[in-house]
This record gives structure tokens, sequence and C-alpha cells, in this order.
């Protein structure tokens, strides 16, 4: 795990500090002038290991061995000096390691991580309570100006687990936590609440409340509050710290939170059983933003895990116009029309201004700067998306959406060594995840298609069909990949016509390509968001209608 900034360098390990006699001759040989009789070898492909052949001994290699000690030392200072200056100066400004921290005396003062609350219900059935009622605090508490939160990805990502409070602190780089349990018995609660100090244990404050579930929403008014005031962290001057979310009625609220259970496995049926609840919702309280929001989110995610029915996406785009008329300064209904616009209207701009106003509305909103990156690489600013999906990964260090998203840009747009490092953490953030479309596709762009193959034939997927084409032609395997491309096409072709059209590309076929690049186009593919820096539809990029299809998307020309 090296520093970021080493990605863009070569570098090597030495353990112990020693240096073993091949290092010594490799470095020496780097050093060495070209010799000007030897006849230029052939370029390597992408990803191979040049040759290596040994300079020839003379008198000028001779004393340049002599000095080499002197050099391996430098080399060494200047490396030491790099990680130096990196560890301590560097990496208060980049994630620099899995979790994003840097030196320990960096940590903020004013910083905190809310943990899942713990459902201790007797039926242990209000889960999504407790849940829901952890997010509705870390949005209170996101709400404070000098108060650093880690978004709710990074907080949940200790639920069942069994790491104490010290190495959660560190691990998301904050000086305090708060911690609690719910207990729900018909139209009774009890919240229990602790602050405590990260470094001592010590607890700052700790309370427990008593209430009619009716006063659910002045329990987190009082909880945020007394977190905010125990910190001493200041609010602006006008801002009031409520909810974003709430309802006068207590069922609609419930539902909602059922709905937000639902919706975070973004699976075909739990999205489905996220929509039933958000029109429950939306039922009792017709009001109620936050549930419009949702609704919206989930309709646009079933047309687009389904058939891609028109419908949806229309009833998608009033649900989200319906969230920010209700609730014009909240940032989910914002969120979620950018989403929309990107995905499906391709309406570039307009899902710029709502990911923009979003972060106007919460400038710490982790799903509005990815999506927000995904958006610049588009429209060939990847320097600056990149930049932005670094920005959300430093506030949600442990989303794996967030490190996938920006794993799979970096791949596409052959930036391959950050690539792997992001990738790297996606797999320790989420180890039981599949991430193997990832790897192959960077093996694959490195020239490795051996390795390419081996990372997915370890678990079938439908969609892994196009990893195995893609490879298998790679390789030379003519029919094997058109075996999977053939299953590919029979199984997906309304939903995989983008990866169809990488792997004709891919082999050379043009006018396949375009035609599924075309059928993409009129089902909306939302893989067409790639289009300007996919490194698989290279092949195309010199043709006419490349560039004709980047004019129709209103997208810059590459």
């Amino acid at each position: 795990d090296v520093p970021e900034a080493f990605l863009a360098v070569q570098w090597t390990r030495l353990p112990a500090g020693e240096t073993p006699p091949a290092f010594v001759t490799r470095i020496s040989h780097l050093l060495s002038p070209s010799e000007p009789q030897a006849p230029a070898p052939a370029r390597p492909a992408i990803g191979s290991t040049p040759s290596f052949r040994p300079p020839i001994p003379n008198a000028a290699t001779s004393r340049r061995f002599k000095l080499l000690p002197l050099l391996v030392m430098a080399v060494a200072l200047l490396v030491g000096g790099y990680f130096a200056l990196d560890k301590f100066v560097l990496s208060k400004h980049s994630a620099g390691s899995l979790f994003g921290a840097s030196a320990p005396s960096a940590i903020p003062e004013k910083s905190i991580v809310v943990l899942p609350f713990v459902d201790m219900s007797e039926k242990k059935d209000q889960e999504y309570f407790s849940d829901g009622l952890t997010e509705e605090l870390l949005d209170m508490l996101s709400q404070v100006p000098d108060l650093r939160v880690p978004a709710r990805t990074s907080s949940f990502y200790f639920k069942g687990k069994s790491e104490d409070i010290a190495t959660i602190a560190q691990k998301l780089h904050v000086s305090h936590v708060l911690e609690g349990s719910v207990r729900k018995a018909g139209n009774t609660i009890r919240v229990t609440a602790q602050l405590i100090r990260a470094d001592n244990g010590y607890h700052l404050w700790s309370k427990a409340y008593d209430r009619d579930f009716k006063d659910i929403f002045k329990v987190q008014d009082d909880i945020a509050a007394a977190v905010v005031e125990a910190l001493k962290a200041k609010l602006l001057p006008a801002q009031p710290l409520a909810s974003r979310h709430q309802t006068a009625n207590t069922e609609a609220y419930t539902q909602y939170l059922l709905g937000n259970q639902y919706r975070i496995r973004d699976t075909p049926n739990s999205n489905r059983q996220a929509l039933a609840a958000f029109q429950k919702a939306i039922a009792l309280d017709p009001t109620y933003a936050a549930a419009n929001s949702g609704l919206s989110n989930v309709e646009w995610r079933i047309a687009d895990q389904s058939t891609g029915e028109a419908a949806g996406y229309q009833r998608a785009a009033a649900a989200a116009a319906r969230a920010i008329e209700l609730a014009p300064n909240s940032p989910e209904g914002y969120w979620a029309r950018g989403q929309l616009r990107t995905n499906h209207f391709f309406d570039w701009r307009g899902a710029r201004a709502d990911y923009e106003k979003a972060l106007v509305l919460d400038p710490n909103n982790a799903l509005a700067l990815t999506d927000l990156g995904n958006l610049l690489a588009t429209l060939g600013r990847m320097e600056d998306g990149v930049a932005m999906m670094h920005r959300a990964n430093a506030i949600d260090p442990l989303s794996a959406r967030a490190w996938s998203s920006l794993a799979y840009v970096l791949t596409l747009s052959r930036q391959l060594p950050a690539a792997r490092a992001a990738l790297t953490r996606v797999v320790q953030i989420y180890p039981e995840g599949d991430f193997s479309f990832i790897a192959c596709s960077i093996d694959l762009l490195a020239g490795r298609p051996h390795e390419a193959l081996a990372a997915v034939q370890s678990q079938y997927a439908l969609e892994k069909n196009r990893e195995i084409a893609l490879a298998e032609y790679t390789l030379g395997h003519n029919a094997e990949s058109q075996r999977a491309l053939d299953l590919l096409i029979k199984n997906g072709a309304d939903a995989w016509a983008y990866q169809v059209a990488q792997v004709y590309a891919w082999r050379g076929e043009k006018d396949k390509a375009f035609e599924w690049l075309e059928r993409a186009y009129r089902q909306r593919d939302g893989g067409l968001t790639h289009l300007t820096y996919d490194h698989f539809l290279g092949t195309l990029r010199g043709d006419p209608r490349y560039k004709a299809l980047l004019r129709k998307m209103n997208l810059p020309e590459t």
C-alpha cells in the first residue's frame, strides 16, 4: 500500500533496505546510454515484460559499477525523502491509504462518526427503524459547516463487526464516535445515545429518551443538538439543524425508512419492494418530498434493470420534479433527477446543474460528488472528474460504490496503475463482492489476456460473456469468443447493447459495432456515458460514424 502519487512513477521495494544483485544490475542498465550499434528492439506488447540484456563491460561501465553504491544510496534517500514528504504533508490532501487517514496529529478535533444504532426490540424486527434513525442523525450533523462527518457507507461498514472504538475512529479519521440503541414496542420508543472521545474512551455525553413514537423527530433534534453542543461546533447564523426528511405522519416515515432499507440493496426484487414502500409513504403523506425522491430513484433503477420501459423513466422524472417542488432546499431530489438525466435522457447540461445544486445544498454529498465526477469524465474533463471522485472517497472512504466507479473510469480511460490501486481498495472494503469485470478489463487493456480470462471464469454471470468474448478473441480463440458473444446477445440484448458493441469494436468489426451502438442509443443504454473515453472502442475513433454519434449525443469529439 503505497502513496497514490507513487503510482504515477516507477518504484520498487527493497526488503530490509538491502540491494540485491539483480536490482543493482537493473539500475546500472537503466543509467547506461544506449549502444549506438545495437538495432532498436521491437516495441513490446502492452503489459509484457521487456527483455533484459546486461550491458557489455567496458571501462565506462566499470567506473559506473564503482559508483553504483553511491547511486543506490542516492535513490534510497530520494525515495525515503519523498515517502516522508507524502506521509506527513501530501497525504493530508489525498486518499493516501485505504481509509484516507494521514498522520494521527492531523485528525480534526471536530469530527465524528455515527455508528448504526442497535435494534434492541424484543423481536429484533425494527432494524430498518434503528438504521433510519442513524441516517437521519448523519444527515443532520453533516449540515454543520465545521464538523467532519463520514458518509453513510463508511459508517455502516462497521455494522455487525467487532471493531473497537479506537480502531474505527482511526480508520475513519475522526476524534469522536456516537453510538446508541433503539427499542420500539408499539407506539413507545426508547432511544439511548452516547458520545465517546475516541483516543481515551471517555464518555462526553449520554442520555436515554423514553417517548411516544410520534415524538421521534424531536428526539432526533435533541440528540443532534446535544452532540453539536458537546463538540462546540458552530452553526451558520440562520441555519436550523433539522431533518431534511421530515413528515408529520409517523406511519409515512416508517414506510420511507423501509423503502430506504430495500433500495440500498439495489436488486430488481429489492427495488420493487422499495417502490411499494415509497408509494405507501406518499399515499399517507402526498407532500412527503424525501419519499418522492426515493420513488424517483427506484423507478428508474427498475426500468434500467428490466427492459427499459419508457413509462418507468417518465414516472421517475415526475417523482423527482415533485420532490424538488416540495423541498427545493433538499439535495435528494436534485441528485435523483441528475442520475436520471445522465443515464437515460443524456441531458448533460441539466444533469450537471442538478448535481451542482445538490452539492451547494450539501457539499459533503458523496453520491452527488461521485456522479458528478462520472459526468465530467463523460464530457471530456477526465482530470476534473477523477479529482471529484477522489473527493467523494475522502468523505466516504469505505464506499465500494465510490471506489468501484473510480476504478472503472480509470480502467476504460487506460490509467491502469491507478485503476489497479482503486480496485485493490474495493476488494479490501468489500471482499465478498464480485469486481472481476474490472480486473478482467484492466488485464485486457494491459495486454494480459490469460489473466483476464482467469479473472472471470471463477464465477459465471450473464454479463461476463462480454469479458469472455473479449479475452478469448485476444487469445486467438475466435470460435470461443463468438460463442460467448452469441450468449450475451441471446440473453441480454435489451440490457447489454453497449457491451455487445464493445466486443465487436475490440474485434475490429466496425459495422457491427456501430449497429449495436445505434441500438444502445435507441435503448438509452447507460453504457454510452463512457463513449468519449472507452478504450475498448479504440478501433472506432477515426471513423466518421463515431464522431457523428458523439455529435448526436452532444458530447465532445475525442
